[in-house]
C-alpha cells in the first residue's frame, strides 16, 4: 500500500515540477526532489527513469552527486524566470500584485544566482 502511495505521489510531483516549468509561481525543483525521493523508495524502474530518461534526468543527477546546477542551467534558469515573470507582470494590472510578483522575483533569482555550478574538471555525471 505505502508502495503505491509513494508511486501516486511521485507521479503527481512529475506533472506539478513539469507545469511549474511554464507557470512562474509553481516551483519546479521542489518537486522534482520530492518525486526523485518517493521514486527512490517505492519503484527503481521509474526513480530510473526520472534521472536517465526524463528532461530533467540531467539536473537531477548533477544535484545528487555535486550538489550544484550544470554548466549553463543558471543562465537559462535566470532567462526563462525573468521571461515569466515579465508576462505576468505585463498581464497583471494591479499594483499591489504586481509588487508581490517583484518580491518573488528578487527573492527567486537571489537563490537562483547563489547556487553553486559544477566546475569543469568535475563534469562527469
Amino acid at each position: 500500500m505505502q508502495r503505491y502511495l509513494l508511486m501516486t505521489l511521485g507521479w503527481l510531483a512529475v506533472i506539478l515540477a513539469t507545469v511549474g516549468v511554464v507557470l512562474p509561481l509553481l516551483p519546479t525543483t521542489p518537486f522534482l526532489l520530492l518525486a526523485a525521493w518517493c521514486f527512490a523508495r517505492s519503484s527503481p524502474r521509474f526513480h530510473h527513469w526520472l534521472l536517465h530518461r526524463s528532461v530533467f534526468g540531467r539536473y537531477l543527477r548533477y544535484w545528487q552527486q555535486h550538489r550544484a546546477m550544470p554548466p549553463g542551467a543558471k543562465g537559462r534558469a535566470v532567462l526563462f524566470t525573468l521571461l515569466t515573470f515579465a508576462f505576468s507582470l505585463w498581464m497583471v494590472s494591479i499594483l499591489w500584485l504586481r509588487l508581490l510578483l517583484l518580491a518573488i522575483l528578487c527573492i527567486l533569482l537571489i537563490f537562483i544566482i547563489r547556487l553553486p555550478v559544477v566546475d569543469e574538471g568535475q563534469q562527469n555525471p
